[in-house]
């Protein structure tokens, strides 16, 4: 049976604790989109084919997905101080590797383990914070963590142009990965010190759940490989795939149901399923990251290839975008408890607006002022995408209860990773596509940017859905949603009244 009930630690240590969390997971996130600048310095510097510099983008983001339900449920079962400290350090190596590489496929192996790390970092944070932090203190924690996860992703491509335009085209690619090095060694050296202690369990130990994992596993692997190799896997075949992926889910669900009734303790919790607001962010996140994360990969293409930027311009282009994303999660973190899901109905509101006048832009200044024209857009977007990412994490997680922490975490960032690769490879088809069979970049990019918003618009419907559903049937004040298995450890907390 599983326990969180320790003492909380002195307050400015818990804070402290959390800037370790939160710095371990801005440059595990930072790594998602990078990369994305530094391609062409890596093809001139390692000879790099474009079906390896598609894993190099698209392995980190498999691995990472692979790992974070699994990872999530390893912190919650022996503890997240150690699965964080340990992902951390071989986050951190693997960083070092991949700068080292001397060959494209010695960088992609070694991609694929900094991808993994990464993944059983990520849900020990969500975990962390439960045990730390309770009420108003848990949302402002969690408000900061969306504004990692949005300014991480944002300021990617920003961070990758510096670093190749300081140390030149040849070898910038390796310092993508080495600026990895100081900011993980110092993270973990500070997570020893303040990462706290709490007691893992207590009584009899909990089980692993192989089965569960090879099944959750072999889902997501069928379900993200057609769709991180959309570009590079020719033909229909690939798509068989989405099949397989849906029948191993649907045996995943079943095994899972059985280990409930077995009364052995299930990978994944199922009855966090039944908490409305867990699986209406979750679908929120998920479809948000679908049209999110393809602007920065359609838009510092199009800039670099087709206006003719350099990767720090391209990434100072974006600047505004994760900029504003950090002022809006900081807005979004201190109204989320007295507006709740009706502030991420006014943030992806703002997104979607702001992605229109980017489109308006490439349209009326096609040429190399486009960067000036899409900073306004951008800036309104950023701004909506920091209100709607930061109270929606903190909506999603809240009223998990303690001792499942991990796990709902990591299904979370697994439907954003699932959700960014599917985006990439639906816009990243269109824009493509149109690029090749009319030869048009402006209208590609509108397209490709047309259809990103259209994939915001489905999370923003659903918010809007849940909007209406909570005015049908109001539920009273202070009622939590309940979830079977509670009374094993942690308390549920409602946040505020549209939590």
């Amino acid at each position: 049976m599983i326990t969180d009930q320790a003492p909380p630690a002195p307050d400015d240590r818990r804070w402290k604790a959390l800037g370790v969390c939160l710095t371990a997971g801005f440059i595990s996130l930072l790594d998602t989109s990078i990369v994305n600048v530094a391609l062409p310095s890596m093809e001139r510097g390692l000879g790099a084919s474009e079906a390896a510099q598609s894993w190099v983008v698209s392995g980190y983001a498999l691995t990472f997905g692979l790992a974070l339900v699994p990872a999530g449920r390893l912190g919650d079962m022996r503890g997240r101080r150690q699965a964080f400290l340990c992902g951390l350090a071989v986050f951190t190596v693997a960083s070092a590797a991949c700068g080292l590489a001397p060959s494209a496929s010695w960088l992609v192996l070694f991609r694929l383990i900094q991808g993994a790390a990464a993944g059983m970092v990520a849900p020990q944070t969500s975990g962390l914070i439960q045990q730390m932090f309770q009420g108003a203190e848990r949302a402002k924690a969690f408000g900061r963590l969306g504004s990692v996860i949005g300014v991480s992703t944002a300021t990617g491509p920003l961070a990758g142009g510096v670093l190749i335009n300081a140390v030149g085209s040849d070898d910038g690619w390796r310092w993508v990965f080495f600026v990895n090095l100081p900011i993980g060694v110092a993270a973990f050296a500070a997570g020893l010190r303040l990462l706290p202690r709490f007691p893992a369990s207590t009584g009899k130990r909990e089980q692993f759940d192989p089965v569960g994992v090879l099944l959750l596993g072999s889902s997501v692997l069928a379900l993200m490989l057609p769709l991180v190799q959309e570009q590079q896997w020719t033909g229909r075949e690939k798509w068989a795939l989405l099949p397989v992926a849906a029948l191993l889910l649907g045996a995943f669900w079943a095994w899972e149901r059985r280990q409930a009734r077995r009364g052995a303790a299930p990978l994944v919790d199922l009855a966090l399923f039944s908490l409305r607001s867990f699986t209406l962010g979750a679908l929120i996140s998920l479809s948000y990251f679908a049209g999110f994360t393809t602007v920065f990969f359609v838009f510092t293409l199009y800039l670099q290839n087709i206006v003719g930027y350099s990767a720090l311009a391209a990434g100072v282009t974006v600047l505004p975008f994760a900029a504003a994303s950090a002022i809006g999660a900081a807005v979004g973190a201190r109204l989320v408890a007295r507006f709740g899901r009706k502030l991420v109905v006014v943030g992806l509101s703002g997104v979607a607006i702001g992605l229109l006048g980017v489109v308006a832009a490439v349209q009326l200044v096609p040429g190399p002022e486009v960067g000036w024209a899409a900073a306004l857009p951008l800036l309104v977007g950023g701004i909506g995408s920091g209100v709607a990412v930061s109270p929606n994490t903190t909506l999603t997680l809240t009223r998990v209860p303690v001792h499942r922490a991990g796990a709902a975490g990591g299904v979370l960032q697994t439907g954003q990773r699932v959700g960014s690769a599917a985006g990439i490879a639906v816009v990243g088809a269109v824009y493509f596509a149109h690029l090749a069979n009319h030869g048009r970049p402006a209208a590609a990019i509108q397209l490709g940017l047309l259809t990103a918003v259209g994939i915001i618009l489905i999370a923003l419907l659903l918010a809007i859905a849940d909007l209406r559903e909570r005015h049908a049937h109001p539920e009273p004040e202070g009622n939590a949603e309940p979830v079977r298995g509670a009374e094993e450890g942690g308390t549920e907390e409602r946040v505020g009244p549209s939590a």
